[in-house]
């Protein structure tokens, strides 16, 4: 099939913008919690009408700092209570948001404020506002830096500022917004060169929001929670929590992601969104905890049922046999899982790269089933999903409401849809190249089967034409090969070259277990094992199982296991955890050529 379009059951009006819920909310359930915020360690919930009174005191004193309509203003802050009010706010003043990730360097905070044209920026701390202030003088348009943490927090200072302003002039700069203005500027990940400014509207994503209300109608509706603690910059978290608050879903946010499982617990989130690293990291965790406490023979019988039971929900179900193995280990395994990420979770949403067939037969196994979707920050997030009537593991899923999606001769994936962003801030070139004849151009490579479900196999630019030119896609390896519990990163190469091969990074988390479990003195290195016979033969295992996946012209022949693991900080990855090929191939040069010595 080349092509699959779903008609559309939604509609966004041309007045409509994303205001409107904040105060729709607040005037028909003022009581109702639309948030859940940590104040002195304890939950406290914050009601509409409390939300709309602090967006309209914060916007108040935008307008005052002379923040005037289709104004840029940058939010530089981990994900917090404090980045959803800032954004409501902004909007409310008639501005214009430009997220940039907490962990953005010098260089990449001065690139988006200049770039944008910002005419001033929230800070989340003391951190920021060195950074800020380092880049600043090449940032002419910054009037204001306002900081969140502090004595004179921005949001007290900003509703100080703004207090002899009267609310109608908050309802007059909201009143003159409509559906296809200008929302947002997100600046895309940069793995392939300078970051770019997305422009979505109001009606991007308030058509995003109400598609995912119809594909995820268990999910987002009043009685909810989901505990948000994705990077809000970017757009995957950004629009689940637009779609939140419009179904009055009770958020609460965390940045703390080491103590992730405590707030799980604590919080107990009725649904879950994350990219699948986090779910590769409960499961590998689950694994090495059950195998160190001497119980792994039975969490790998668990694990085969799990897997086997979600499998046989796709050929008529389950027989007795493994319908009693699968209660039984309900209750030693499965209902332990679930506990531990609050008890009350009963559905998660995945995206921003693959989550694999096999990691998902085994969560919908345990009673959790990942749903995983497909889209990009030029389509508003999602544009396909998997949903809880229409699953098929391995896929993305199909199109939601309103959106189309095509395979191109070359195998491209193009979309459509009301998703669809306008196109590249100042950069008219890149807007007609991706939106040519009407379809926006993922760079992706995929297809799609009868039934409309649309499965990844790869990007354009990372397609790898070995010497003989055989075309491989990375991302069938590199999937199969991350899902190892040792395994954190790989990247596999091969360009130009006799063979395919790969660089492989040890989990810093699983490897003191693996130490202790084969009898290594405890604070081992990986650098002091690169040639160990026992991490080796591990690893060759991991390989051996990734090849099953694809031809033997397509195998890896020969890795390298890395000293050291791919980080943000290191500059090889980005901050929703891709890689930076170009940076990774600059870093480990030596190791690559290695592979190719003899």
């Amino acid at each position: 099939m080349r092509e699959y379009s779903v008609p559309s059951t939604i509609s966004v009006s041309a007045e409509e913008n994303l205001t409107d819920s904040v105060f729709s909310h607040a005037e028909h359930f003022p009581s109702g919690p639309l948030f859940r915020r940590r104040v002195t360690g304890r939950w406290t919930d914050v009601s509409a009408a409390e939300f709309a009174t602090q967006v309209t005191g914060v916007a108040k004193g935008l307008v005052a700092a002379g923040v005037s309509a289709g104004d840029r203003v940058g939010l530089l802050s981990a994900t917090r209570y404090e980045w959803c009010l800032l954004d409501y706010a902004i909007w409310c003043a008639g501005g214009v948001t430009v997220p940039i990730y907490e962990t953005s360097s010098a260089e990449q905070v001065q690139w988006i404020l200049d770039d944008s044209g910002a005419v001033g920026v929230v800070v989340e701390k003391d951190a920021h506002a060195t950074t800020v202030a380092s880049v600043r003088e090449r940032c002419p348009s910054v009037s204001h830096v306002w900081q969140i943490d502090g004595d004179d927090g921005a949001v007290a200072a900003l509703t100080a500022a703004g207090a002899d302003l009267p609310d109608s002039a908050i309802d007059e700069r909201r009143s003159a917004l409509g559906a296809d203005d200008l929302a947002t500027l997100i600046y895309t990940s940069g793995t392939t060169g300078r970051p770019k400014g997305c422009e979505l509207t109001h009606r991007n994503l308030l058509t995003e929001s109400r598609a995912a209300a119809v594909t995820f109608a268990d999910m987002i509706k009043p009685g909810q929670t989901n505990l948000c603690f994705l990077p809000m910059a970017h757009v995957f978290a950004r629009v689940i929590s637009v779609a939140a608050l419009d179904g009055r879903v009770v958020i609460g946010h965390t940045a703390d992601v080491k103590n992730l499982i405590d707030d799980l617990g604590e919080f107990r989130p009725t649904f879950l969104l994350a990219v699948p690293r986090v779910f590769e990291k409960v499961y590998n965790s689950a694994r090495q905890k059950a195998h160190a406490d001497g119980k792994g023979k039975i969490f790998d019988a668990a694990d085969a049922t799990a897997v086997a039971w979600s499998e046989a929900q796709e050929t008529g179900g389950a027989g007795l046999v493994l319908r009693l193995r699968h209660t039984v280990f309900d209750k030693l395994v499965y209902s332990k899982l679930r506990a531990a990420l609050g008890g009350e979770c009963t559905s998660a949403v995945a995206g921003g790269a693959p989550l694999g067939a096999r990691l998902g037969h085994f969560f919908r196994g345990v009673g959790m089933p990942v749903y995983e979707g497909y889209g990009l920050t030029e389509t508003s997030a999602a544009v396909t999903a998997n949903t809880p009537a229409h699953q098929r593991m391995g896929t993305v899923g199909t199109p939601l409401t309103g959106c189309g999606v095509k395979i191109a001769e070359d195998g491209e994936i193009l979309l459509s849809g009301d998703v669809v962003f306008r196109g590249y801030w100042k950069n008219e070139k890149a807007t007609a190249e991706a939106l040519s004849g009407g379809w926006f151009h993922t760079g992706d490579i995929g297809s799609l089967d009868s039934d409309g479900f649309l499965s990844i196999t790869g990007r354009k630019k990372e397609i790898i034409v070995t010497a003989g030119g055989k075309n491989v896609a990375p991302a069938v390896l590199e999937d199969k090969l991350r899902s190892h519990p040792l395994i954190s990163q790989c990247m596999v190469v091969g360009d130009k070259q006799p063979f395919i091969g790969a660089l492989i990074t040890i989990d810093p988390d699983a490897f003191p277990a693996w130490l202790s479990r084969h009898g290594k003195p405890a604070g081992t290195s990986v650098a002091d094992l690169l040639e160990d016979p026992e991490l080796r033969a591990e690893i060759d295992a991991a390989v051996a199982e990734a090849n099953t996946a694809v031809s033997k012209a397509e195998a890896i022949r020969k890795y390298r296991i890395l000293p050291v693991d791919f980080t943000e900080q290191g500059g090889e990855m980005t901050p929703s955890l891709k890689i930076k090929r170009a940076v990774v191939a600059d870093h480990f040069a030596t190791d690559i050529d290695a592979i190719y010595a003899t």
